[in-house]
Formats: structure tokens, C-alpha cells, sequence
């Protein structure tokens, strides 16, 4: 499923048009994208956990070549999937 069809799933199950839907839409991925990106988790009950993970900078190895590169620190978004969530993709 992309954005689109996504944006058509949420229209049709809340009952709005898909302009109004994609509003509802683009409104929650800013939110968790901001919160997320001021370093504050977004926790949603029985979906998962939105998180920052920083990762330190370190050396690392070419496979090609062999040679030494250095990998600066970053900070990455992380996914944590909520127990529930998981049990019903499980099946």
C-alpha cells in the first residue's frame, strides 16, 4: 500500500472525501516526523513506538576495496512495533 491508496482506505472507512482524507493524513505524518525530529518519541497504543536512534561515529571497511572509511555520527528514525500490532500480523 502507498500513500494514495492509503489516503483512498482511510476516505472510504471514515466516510470524507479523499481531499479531506489526505489532509487527516499529511496532518498525523508531520506530527510524528516533527515530534520525532525535536528528539521526542511518539507512542501509539497497540500500532508501535516512533523513536531517534543516534549512532556513534565509527570506522568501517570498504568490501570492495578493503580500505579504511570513516562513518560520521548520525541520527536515524527508528520503529518499534507494539506487541499487539505484532500478534496481528502474526495471525
Amino acid at each position: 500500500m502507498n500513500k494514495a491508496a492509503l489516503i483512498e482506505k482511510v476516505s472510504e472507512m471514515v466516510g470524507t472525501t479523499k481531499i479531506q482524507a489526505e489532509s487527516v493524513v499529511e496532518a498525523v505524518f508531520s506530527a510524528i516526523a516533527a515530534s520525532v525530529k525535536a528528539g521526542d518519541d511518539v507512542a501509539i497504543a497497540g500500532f508501535g513506538k516512533f523513536s531517534l536512534k543516534n549512532t556513534k561515529a565509527r570506522e568501517a571497511r570498504n568490501p570492495k576495496t578493503g580500505a579504511t572509511v570513516h562513518v560520521a555520527a548520525s541520527k536515524k528514525p527508528k520503529f518499534t512495533a507494539a506487541k499487539a500490532f505484532k500478534e496481528l500480523v502474526k495471525g
